[in-house]
């Protein structure tokens, strides 16, 4: 099947096998290594990307499911050669070990903070909770997703001159 879709900002027409999964497809044909396959039945999430927006295990999407959609993947979440400010909390808060998890679980923070922006420690934990990661106890996660919700509010006053709430 044909299918043509946008990912990171770049539009893409590929033919694929309709079984072909998502997370294959951005591995196999577009090259990009940040979403991982961990389990293929959405339990770890190291495969999480962005479909229009909305996080998404792409280990249960169809590459055809997401024809005309934008994905956006850690790959992506960079903007003029700046990391994003989930990305660079979490390298500042040390927020990986072995990094396996790393890309998914950024992906989750991102979605997290763009639908609460303001989250506190138990929400934070809630949405993450699909995101598994073996070699930690979730604190420098967590005080990574906290950093990021400051540093995203003091950069939207700043933009804005007026204070947005940051947890």
């Amino acid at each position: 099947m044909q299918i043509e879709l946008t990912v990171n900002g770049a539009p893409r027409s590929d033919e694929v096998e309709p079984r072909l999964l998502l997370v294959h497809y951005l591995r196999q044909r577009c090259g990009l290594r940040a979403a991982n396959v961990g389990c293929d039945t959405t339990s770890c999430g190291a495969c999480t990307v962005l479909v229009n927006g909305r996080s998404v295990k792409s280990c249960t999407m169809l590459a055809v499911q997401a024809a005309g959609q934008e994905i956006t993947t850690a790959e992506g979440l960079a903007a003029g050669g700046e990391m994003h400010p989930v990305q660079q909390a979490f390298r500042q808060e040390h927020g990986l070990q072995c990094g396996f998890c790393t890309p998914g679980m950024i992906m989750q923070a991102a979605w997290l903070l763009a639908d609460n922006p303001d989250p506190d420690e138990a929400e934070i934990r809630t949405g993450i909770s699909g995101n598994l990661c073996r070699c930690t106890g979730y604190v420098n996660i967590v005080k990574a997703i906290q950093q990021a919700a400051g540093d995203m509010a003091a950069a939207a006053e700043t933009q804005t001159g007026s204070p947005v709430a940051a947890g």
